[in-house]
């Protein structure tokens, strides 16, 4: 929710960005912001479907939970706790992977989003990296609710949750920095190398 909030606020930014880039007053600017937030919607749409999808896979008898955050009502997808801790890390990380393969394609695709009239795009890519840094901030402060992502990719790893935060929140940082230095090529390498290192820890 606290993701949503911060896309809505961004929303109007990259609007304004794209009507100075591409001048047309037939141009609605609140369809321009729905449209970048149902960039947001198809990024969060994504994210879940990563762990429906191995939930699936794994036959884990998926279903939906009601969880609390500090007061906030949410949801989560959940699925029966008896996986293998392999099985257990896959389906908690498969959102980030989900997210992470987004990412990489838009800015592999489109390096100069940032200077493009992509407010779909955008919406998305918006999404992506506030995701991250709402999950790694849980997982620094070891806080939400017991089936956060990050959790389980910690409980099925052996890893310090901080540690799972920070393997998180590094290709958010670095797509960001991609996203402004489009031409610096040793960003783009370091941050395909800690997006498979995020897959690789599974073998842990």
């Amino acid at each position: 929710m606290l993701c949503f909030l911060v896309v809505a606020l961004a929303s109007s930014t990259a609007w304004a960005q794209a009507r100075q880039e591409t001048p047309d007053p037939g141009v609605n600017r609140i369809a321009a912001a729905g449209v970048f937030l149902a960039g947001a919607a198809v990024g969060l749409a994504a994210h879940e479907g990563g762990h429906l999808f191995f939930d699936v896979v794994f036959d884990a008898d998926p279903g939906i939970r009601a969880i609390d955050f500090h007061g906030i009502p949410f949801f989560a997808i959940s699925h029966r706790d008896d996986l293998s801790p392999r099985r257990e890390f896959a389906v908690s990380s498969a959102g980030f992977w989900v997210q992470h393969a987004v990412n990489e394609w838009l800015l592999t695709r489109h390096p100069r989003l940032r200077q493009q009239a992509a407010p779909f795009k955008k919406g998305v890519f918006a999404f992506n990296v506030l995701a991250s840094a709402a999950y790694a901030g849980a997982a620094f402060a070891q806080t939400g609710p017991d089936e956060r992502d990050t959790r389980g990719m910690a409980v099925a790893s052996c890893t310090n949750e901080p540690w799972i935060g920070a393997l998180v929140l590094a290709p958010a940082v670095l797509d960001v920095w991609r996203y402004f230095e489009p031409d610096a090529k040793w960003i783009v390498w370091m941050s395909r190398a800690v997006k498979v290192g995020a897959v690789l820890l599974i073998v842990r």
